[in-house]
């Protein structure tokens, strides 16, 4: 049986991933390496996720008055010394996570391992994070805030948690920029978030975890539809698994933070499995519902309708394309109207114009932004003027290149099936880098969606590096780290390093000399041994 350590460089493999080139598949000559469940790489992984999860008690996204630290014996980790190896644990966990993760991604292009250990380590690596304080985010103190005032009767969208003069220590624990914003979430999501704190009150340990476990549902519904989209799509399972679920941006981001990015991807791919079966209907119900979470599943809503008009009887192309319009605009209305109505009571669409709030955020991240920021600081050289509309005038480009970009591929999706899903994914990634804001774990929009389909081992490789760089884009108290240029440094170098060990183990081959080096000297001493002993 084989071991749980890398393939050695002639180790058989059964082709670099979902879509390899022709030599590297089955029946080349190669034969594929026995294996045994990837202990050793899990371990890692849990470790890795409870050093996270120890870090994060006092590097994380921690409480202003935490009842289980506090002002106690243990608060020193929250200061001075103490935070800084309270980081240096948390990025340690975090290092041997992303260490497992690439593992796993090896044994799983080598044919070593299938999709049930890729699901276990998940689980594992998870676990941990369940009763974490935020990683990377404060965004869950904002989701506690706003169902807060759902729940007392204060407007989300048209009033900020600061409003609220009751359960102040979920108020005081949502971010300083979303005080005083209205929500930008859908009203589905709000009426989740009020049933949390109606059961969990002023707890905001226990707001946030029982918001983990309730987002959950999401990733249950994500692992559910992955095996159809695979077969329906053409790719490869343990890829798609690998990608979709075991990944940091799944681990850390969604669950981790946690994100309702989870819940929302959840009625997606859901949907689209619905779709991709013909069951129209339910498909644009489902991810009108995804839509009511978040509101970027709307990107995908026009796609459908081709897949619904291509699965039509008749020839009449145009007949179908409007039948199929015309009934995915009516179950459309009618889920959105009863849906906001349900949620908030009325026929509320407040949340409309609360989407501009997230456009507060700034940074490189954001493509326009970043272009924007470049060109202000080549002319403020120059001349003394405000970075604003800069900013703003390229955000106005990027979203008209987003707009013709979005219906260059909707036109594209005519002839429906895989095609239309994979459109759909491609204009989700680029709704996440071309619309205001760029957030790190918005790239997941697409990516999940994407892992179903056939992947090359190459592609995969740059998946990592751009994975790893968008857990570490932010510090763990979640303010970000895009301007600190020393530590971005890292961070990028950290990526290409993680992104060469999936295509080669120990790409730089520090572990190969340091292995031989402790030969050579073990093999001095062992000689020594023997002439002293002559």
């Amino acid at each position: 049986m084989a071991t749980t350590t890398d393939p050695v460089p002639d180790a058989p493999s059964l082709g670099e991933a979902a879509g390899a080139p022709a030599e590297a598949r089955p029946g080349n000559g190669r034969v594929r390496v026995p294996s045994r469940f990837p202990y050793r790489t899990i371990s890692m992984g849990t470790i890795g996720s409870v050093l996270l999860l120890l870090g994060a008690l006092g590097a994380g996204g921690v409480l202003i008055r935490d009842p289980v630290i506090g002002t106690g014996p243990l608060s020193w980790i929250r200061y001075g010394h103490g935070q800084m190896l309270a980081n240096a644990v948390l990025y340690a966990g975090f290092g041997l996570l992303m260490w497992a993760w690439v593992r796993l991604g090896r044994y799983m292009l080598a044919g070593r391992i299938g999709t049930r250990p890729i699901l276990i380590a998940a689980a594992c690596w998870m676990g941990p994070l369940l009763v974490s304080p935020p990683l990377f985010t404060r965004d869950v103190f904002s989701y506690l805030g706003q169902g807060a005032q759902l729940l007392h009767g204060l407007d989300p969208y048209a009033h900020g948690p600061a409003e609220l003069e009751i359960l102040p220590n979920i108020v005081q624990n949502v971010h300083p920029v979303w005080q005083t914003t209205p929500a930008p979430y859908g009203p589905l999501f709000l009426l989740v978030a009020k049933g949390v704190v109606a059961l969990t009150g002023d707890n905001v340990i226990a707001g946030v975890i029982v918001t983990r476990l309730v987002l959950l549902l999401g990733l249950g519904a994500m692992v559910w539809a992955m095996p159809r989209l695979v077969r329906h799509l053409g790719g490869k399972l343990p890829v798609a698994m690998w990608l979709a679920v075991a990944s940091p941006m799944t681990v850390i981001h969604l669950v981790g933070g946690p994100h309702n990015d989870l819940m929302m991807l959840g009625f997606l791919t859901v949907g689209l499995v619905a779709a991709l079966e013909r069951k129209h209907a339910v498909a644009i119900a489902l991810v009108t519902l995804g839509m009511l979470i978040k509101p970027t599943a709307a990107v995908a809503l026009p796609f459908l309708v081709w897949v619904w008009a291509n699965h039509l009887p008749g020839e009449n192309r145009l007949r179908n394309f409007l039948k199929a319009g015309a009934a995915s605009v009516g179950i459309f209305a009618v889920v959105f109207v009863l849906g906001t109505w349900v949620s908030l009571g009325s026929f509320n669409l407040g949340w409309v114009t609360g989407l501009q709030a997230p456009t507060l955020v700034t940074n490189w991240l954001n493509f326009p932004t970043g272009i924007g920021q470049v060109v202000y600081t080549l002319v403020h050289l120059v001349i003394n003027v405000p970075e604003s509309p800069f900013v703003t005038v390229a955000r106005a480009l990027a979203m008209l290149t987003l707009a013709v970009f979005g219906v260059r591929q909707w036109w594209k999706s005519r002839f429906g099936g895989n095609e239309a899903i994979f459109r759909a994914a491609m204009t989700l990634l680029a709704t996440a880098i071309l619309a205001p804001p760029t957030l790190p774990w918005y790239l997941t929009w697409g990516f999940v969606v994407a892992a179903a389909f056939p992947w090359r081992r190459r592609h995969l490789a740059i998946v990592v590096g751009v994975a790893i760089f968008l857990v570490m884009a932010y510090y763990p108290t979640g303010e970000q780290a895009l301007y600190d240029w020393w530590f971005v440094a890292v961070t990028i170098g950290c990526g290409v390093y993680a992104a060469a060990s999936l295509l080669r183990p120990d790409p730089l081959g520090l572990i190969g000399a340091w292995r031989r080096q402790t030969g050579a000297a073990e093999a001095s001493v062992e000689q020594g041994g023997q002439v002293s002993r002559s």
